[in-house]
């Protein structure tokens, strides 16, 4: 259609006047590869200041990883992964042939009175579930002994060492008292201590952390590990020389450790992300306003809100859903990035899936017309998502100079929604300026198990430093 830039295809045979009011949220919603690399260049500057002792937006926390697995790492280690939506516990067993490794893991949901309950609530939870997931293993002590645990916590912490980290504040709608500003690891040991659970906590790391590690054990080409799912992150190996604010650590300059960059809070001071109303209508309206900006306009959690005030305010301008009671579509978060996915998978005449959808979800019977209109704005937001999105990949590429590389990528958006990561893998194109005709020379392959293969193989190489620390 005439004026539109956006896929008109899917508007086709309904009239530019019926829908000359969706150029506005094009507008908002499309990003240009200058406006793409505007934002990356602002990143890079960003990623820079976080290695400051002053700090920036972007926290850059010092992981105290300081090499790879060599791939020969051996032993046994239980993980915990905490989340935003669920819990897993994993017992990962490491061979001695390399890159070969077995795990059995159980997934629980996170209730949400655990999530802004007490700190007592949230570890007794944790502990209650590692202790029913041995007890249905019917798993012991190694030798009857203590059994080394990896503890994957997803959300920003201050790490002084691999073994501690205090939270620095809650993220994806979390809020429980007692935590921010504490270390969390005495706080879980001393819960599983009540329960008598025979582990010991020996390393605790970030989800982001842990994909980097297991995706580089299983293809060295991997130098950054990124989670796209309920938030947004990513990590990668810097150099201590390139660390501003480890200066005075007493670590050798030729030395390495992997940053856990927590870029979701990339430009809170609202530099150069173009911020729509939804977007600020979201940001005031969640439990951390002002606060990670970047991750609400990009990650899971918040897609799926931002096309429900959309759609709430295009039924409120008469546009859409004309006589239909629309209360549960008023509900906060009750459309989930799933529902985008479904919705732009249905490649049928009458968008049968769609409807559907919208029927078992929102209770809602749309016109055919309303559907294409729906699935038109999902992909604005969906895209500009995407884009944003290889905005942090490029500027960690940028900032280290690195012109070719795989990227591990973990997480049920980026692995479930169908066109994501080829909406990515263009902005990353118009980012870098890449010939039509060549490859991707930075590559997103989906990694797998993160949280916990990758915990279990940090745990590996702290045990391994531990027995060599060893007197003889």
């Amino acid at each position: 259609m005439s004026g539109f830039r956006y896929r008109p295809e899917v508007l086709d045979g309904i009239s530019e006047h019926e829908i000359a009011y969706l150029k506005e949220y094009e507008d908002w919603f499309l990003l240009e590869s200058d406006d793409l690399k505007k934002i990356t260049d602002h990143f890079v500057k960003e990623l820079e200041k976080g290695l400051t002792k002053e700090g920036g937006n972007i926290p850059m926390n010092i992981t105290w990883v300081m090499g790879f697995p060599s791939g020969h790492e051996t032993g046994r280690v239980l993980t915990i992964d905490m989340g935003g939506t669920n819990l897993r516990v994993c017992d990962v067993c490491l061979s001695s042939r390399k890159r070969d490794f077995e795990q059995t893991q159980r997934k629980f949901k996170l209730p949400d009175e655990v999530k802004t309950g007490t700190n007592l609530q949230l570890w007794d939870f944790i502990a209650d579930r590692l202790e029913f997931f041995l007890h249905e293993h019917h798993q012991g002590g190694q030798n009857g002994g203590i059994i080394p645990l990896a503890f994957t916590f997803s959300f920003p912490v201050d790490q002084k060492s691999i073994k501690s980290g205090v939270l620095q504040r809650w993220t994806k709608n979390f809020n429980v008292s007692g935590v921010e500003g504490e270390d969390i690891i005495p706080q879980l040991q001393a819960a599983f201590q009540r329960k008598n659970l025979p582990v010991r906590i020996v390393a605790l790391i970030n989800d982001t952390t842990g994909t980097l590690i297991a995706s580089h054990y299983r293809d060295p080409q991997v130098k950054i590990g990124s989670i796209f799912s309920t938030g947004c992150n990513a990590a990668y190996m810097e150099e201590i020389k390139l660390i501003p604010k480890l200066k005075d650590a007493g670590l050798p300059e030729n030395a390495k450790v992997i940053i856990n960059t927590e870029y979701g809070a990339f430009d809170n001071d609202r530099k150069v992300l173009p911020l729509t109303p939804f977007d600020r209508k979201i940001d005031s309206e969640s439990v951390r306003p002002g606060t990670q900006i970047y991750e609400k306009m990009v990650s899971g959690l918040y897609i799926g809100e931002m096309l429900r005030l959309i759609l709430v305010t295009l039924h409120e301008q008469g546009r859409l859903f004309k006589g239909q009671d629309i209360s549960r579509l008023r509900n906060e978060n009750a459309l989930e990035a799933s529902f985008l996915s479904v919705a732009e998978m249905d490649v049928s005449e009458g968008l049968d899936d769609m409807r559907e959808e919208f029927e078992e979800s929102l209770s809602l019977s749309p016109e055919v017309y309303e559907l294409r209109i729906c699935r038109y704005l999902i992909g604005l937001v969906a895209t500009r998502a995407a884009r944003l999105y290889a905005c942090g990949i490029a500027a960690i590429c940028k900032k280290k100079n690195i012109r070719r590389c795989h990227v591990g990528v973990d997480g049920s958006v980026f692995n479930k929604y169908s066109g994501f990561k080829g909406r990515a893998a263009q902005g990353l194109r118009d980012i870098f300026d890449w010939p039509p005709d060549e490859l991707e020379l930075i590559a997103l392959n989906t990694a797998e198990d993160g949280s916990g293969v990758g915990a279990a193989l940090a745990a590996a190489l702290i045990l391994e430093g531990e027995q060599k620390a060893k007197p003889l």
